[in-house]
């Protein structure tokens, strides 16, 4: 090879470094800053394209220009009125001025544990300075009310800030606080709430009792309800009784009114009918009256003597 042809290949091979040195591309993402000797120069580098730098004596920060997520840790919290809860929370963020930022913080993960004092501190002094129930709700909205026991329940205590306020107040003083940190917080939230332990169980056993309570009413009431029932039933007996006696008596007495006028209309029909009357009358008395072992002892001036003797 001559050494003309290597001597131009050497050169390719340096522009070649020098170009991958000294060019940079930032995308849609993606928002820089160029450091000389480990010092900023220049404005920060936030539109998308390419970019030039001194080879070997400058370098570049790149920092994320997309909306970042922080999660806060699980704390135990006392609140105003004593309560102990464990508060959990999480915010987004975004790097706002990279040059700031990277003067200040110089990194994301510095930024996270920045971004961990101030709000975790925020929560904190807001849940301190404000009651439970203003933590847990949002308004003072009106319950709905869809049996009568629970009207004495559902009775909800005023409100005088509520949780979206104290968010929005946390949200507040934590930018307040990193306005120099070239990060803007765009939203916090209450990601969960709970009672610790003892104060949980202190809870549901307040609630077992008044279910408790209201179950012992609903028993109460039921067995009055059943007494009253029992009672009606025994005087609407006592009463169907009482008619169904008279009404069977009035029955019982026209029978034998008419039982009575029949025979006297009978008896009164001829001779021949009264006869036959008695007869029949006879035969039934002497059937009703004798069986097998029975002796008979007849007047021979009795009736049934002169029947029995005609039928001879």
């Amino acid at each position: 090879m001559k050494k003309s042809n290597l001597f131009y290949i050497i050169l390719i091979v340096i522009g070649a470094i020098l170009s991958a040195q000294s060019i940079f591309i930032l995308d849609e993402t993606q928002q820089a800053i160029v450091t000389q000797f480990g010092k900023p120069i220049g404005e920060p580098r936030t539109s998308p394209g390419v970019n030039f730098v001194v080879p070997f004596i400058q370098k570049v920060q790149f920092f994320d220009k997309r909306y970042l997520e922080w999660d806060g840790d699980k704390n135990q919290v006392p609140t105003k009125d004593k309560k102990y809860i464990f508060v959990d929370t999480y915010a987004r963020w975004e790097i706002t001025n990279p040059l700031q930022f990277f003067i200040r913080l110089r990194d994301e993960r510095s930024a996270q544990s920045r971004l961990d004092d101030i709000l975790d501190g925020e929560t904190r002094n807001a849940i301190a300075n404000h009651n439970l129930l203003d933590i847990v709700r949002s308004t003072n909205r009106e319950p709905e009310i869809t049996e009568e026991f629970m009207e004495e329940l559902e009775i909800l205590e005023e409100i005088e800030v509520g949780r979206d306020k104290i968010e929005d107040i946390i949200l507040q003083k934590a930018n307040e606080r990193t306005s120099d940190l070239g990060v803007r917080i765009l939203d916090f939230r209450f990601k969960r709430m709970n009672y610790v332990d003892e104060v949980r169980d202190r809870v549901y056993d307040r609630m077992i009792s008044e279910r408790n309570r209201i179950a012992d009413q609903f028993r109460s009431e039921g067995q009055g309800g059943a007494r009253k029932i029992l009672g009606d039933k025994e005087r609407d007996l006592a009463q169907i009784q009482s008619e169904a006696t008279r009404q069977a008596e009035e029955i019982r007495g026209r029978a034998d009114a008419e039982a009575t006028e029949i025979y006297a209309s009978a008896y009164n029909r001829n001779r021949q009918s009264i006869d036959l009357y008695k007869f029949l009358r006879s035969m039934e008395a002497l059937e009703n009256s004798l069986d097998g072992n029975t002796n008979l002892v007849i007047s021979s001036d009795s009736d049934l003597f002169k029947y029995l003797k005609k039928m001879q």
